[in-house]
């Protein structure tokens, strides 16, 4: 997996805990605290990978990896919707919108870096998590 990752998150403590881990591992993290300047960040900077939670001011998570999904340079980039959206029907929601990976809230900080990997790594494969 390539190094720059987004984290496209609004509530700060969580912001703090994914990005903490990913740099533990090596990874740079550049983040947004709402649906906009995600999609803004995203555009400026094509990030690697995308960490997208659902629930985001100003434009929810589904609207943002749509957006992210029209831009050329994104159309392959993994998006992973990280959420607490855990109801019947939202991770295939999450696809539908553009994601290609889903990992639910509470993560796991013992296994959310491997997650995130083996996301990212079986969509440039081409298969979906």
């Amino acid at each position: 997996m390539d190094r720059l990752i987004l984290v496209i998150e609004d509530n700060e403590q969580n912001r703090y805990m994914v990005t903490f881990l990913l740099e533990r591992h090596g990874y740079t993290v550049v983040s947004a605290a709402d649906g906009p300047r995600g999609v803004e960040v995203a555009r400026r900077l094509t990030p690697d990978v995308i960490l997208l939670d659902i629930q985001l001011p100003g434009m929810d998570g589904y609207a943002v990896a749509r957006a992210l999904r029209a831009l050329d340079a994104h159309r392959s980039t993994p998006i992973i919707a990280v959420t607490s959206h855990a109801m019947v029907g939202d991770r295939e929601r999450s696809f539908a919108a553009g994601c290609t990976g889903y990992i639910e809230k509470p993560i796991n900080p013992d296994t959310f870096v491997a997650d995130v990997e083996r996301i990212a790594g079986a969509n440039r494969s081409g298969s979906e998590q």
